[in-house]
């Protein structure tokens, strides 16, 4: 009998020091279910168990245990431990939300207007106009969207969208998505917030050299803090110097943000500052929700920040579908929770492809462009302000002129002036399991 007993107890103590290590990871777990089941069945109309069995499929999130407790509210937990809530809010999408939250307060929400026209893609939401490229190779275009969806179990592709000067001339869906499906763009978002910041400065109400410190209230810190003298520049090319981590494998500054933080426009604020180089490029979520709340104080009144997005870019270029959620303190989250439909990204693409003039009027200066695909001091050529780059050959076979939204699991809004592209891939999984290279490639290819 003491024979069984000893092996037991090794195995139990065992147990107890996994638990104990990994007891504060429960909580991101947890919340990373409850949040990313809630947005997706709430925004997106998708079915519990599709959710399940694909977005909430990884290692690690799958231990949550998942309870859809009404049309608006899912409760998680991890065997029984650290359980989470995420509430969904009409016109703001859902939020994890803690103890703390009252459930019973008034909320604002934006203000939406509706393009109304008879117009087709991408001016108006009346269909599709068919047109035929003499120059493009259909059958050549083809091969490259279906590469995009071979080998399914790895590449992961949901949809595909390739439009040429304007016009569609490929797209492609998964059963189960269509183009009205809202996908979550993760950090797609930050080049959202990117523009609305290029309106702004076309408005001439803000520049790249205003200091968004000397907003803040700094009392208690040292005198002179060096952050004050921070651009909006340095923020927009992630080199700030200000300390972040992006692991979103550890218990880290981005997974304490999105899960645990009741105001993620303040986590980037406390932490520590690189004096010694201070313009070290470190690609930062924390750094765009900060933005945001910048953003927060450039307007009177909280209702006024909460329609800006969807005033001055969202329902100004038709993009309905498109919704982003707020944390609980009433903030975009800049960083991740952008979701709209395949061709409202494209939509998105195409107003950059035409330097942010939309259908005739002018949303941003097309300087803003030439500003935001400048590549960024320490990032190899990879990043401008708030955008990827393909400038020093990332992807060989595309033209270096490439640059694109990017965001978590492999998604894209690729713009390609030169070939005059704007190409939306959604999906699960990221470079190299999705072979960005050989699948854009095969797209410019078709264009003659």
């Amino acid at each position: 009998m003491k024979i069984v007993k000893k092996p037991l107890l090794i195995l139990l103590l065992i147990l107890i020091v996994v638990v104990v290590y990994n007891y504060p990871k429960l909580d991101i777990i947890s919340g990373f279910a409850s949040k990313n089941l809630a947005s997706t069945n709430f925004i997106s109309e998708r079915l519990f168990i599709d959710i399940v069995e694909s977005d909430n499929n990884v290692p690690l999130i799958k231990l949550a245990e998942l309870e859809i407790a009404d049309d608006a509210r899912v409760i998680t937990s991890v065997f029984g431990l650290m359980e989470r809530e995420t509430i969904c809010r009409d016109g703001l999408g859902c939020v994890l939300i803690n103890a703390q939250y009252d459930k019973t307060q008034k909320l604002l929400k934006p203000n939406r207007t509706r393009l109304e026209n008879d117009l087709p893609f991408p001016y108006g939401n009346n269909g599709i106009k068919d047109t035929l490229f003499t120059n493009v190779d259909y059958n050549q275009l083809n091969n490259a969207i279906n590469s995009a969806f071979n080998d399914y179990p790895n590449q992961k592709t949901r949809t595909v969208m390739v439009t040429y000067k304007g016009r569609i001339i490929g797209e492609n869906y998964i059963e189960g998505f269509s183009p009205e499906t809202p996908i979550l763009g993760w950090s797609m978002t930050k080049s959202i917030l990117a523009t609305l910041y290029g309106i702004l400065e076309y408005q001439g109400k803000i520049d790249i050299e205003y200091r968004p410190f000397k907003e803040l209230d700094l009392t208690g810190l040292a005198a002179k803090d060096p952050r004050e003298f921070i651009p909006l520049d340095d923020f927009l090319r992630m080199s700030s110097g200000l300390a972040w981590d992006e692991d979103y494998t550890t218990l880290s500054d981005v997974n304490k943000m999105l899960f645990l933080e009741a105001d993620m426009t303040k986590s980037q604020i406390n932490t520590d500052y690189n004096s010694n180089d201070p313009k070290v490029w470190n690609y930062s979520s924390g750094t765009t929700n900060f933005l945001s709340g910048v953003l927060r104080k450039q307007f009177k009144t909280h209702q006024e920040y909460l329609d800006f997005p969807y005033s001055a870019l969202i329902d100004k270029i038709g993009m309905h579908s498109m919704l982003i959620e707020t944390d609980m303190s009433g903030n975009f989250v800049g960083s991740s929770y952008g979701w709209a439909s395949t061709r409202d990204w494209a939509k998105f693409g195409l107003l950059h492809l035409n330097k942010g003039n939309w259908n005739g009027e002018q949303l941003f200066d097309p300087k803003w462009i030439d500003y935001m695909t400048e590549p960024t001091a320490g990032s190899n050529g990879t990043y401008g302000a708030h955008w990827w780059l393909n400038a020093e050959g990332k992807y060989p076979d595309v033209p270096r002129d490439m640059y694109s939204a990017n965001g978590f699991q492999g998604q894209r809004v690729f713009i390609i002036p030169s070939k005059d592209l704007v190409v939306v891939r959604t999906g699960l999984a990221e470079d190299p399991d999705f072979n960005i290279n050989g699948f854009l490639s095969g797209v410019v290819k078709a264009i003659q």
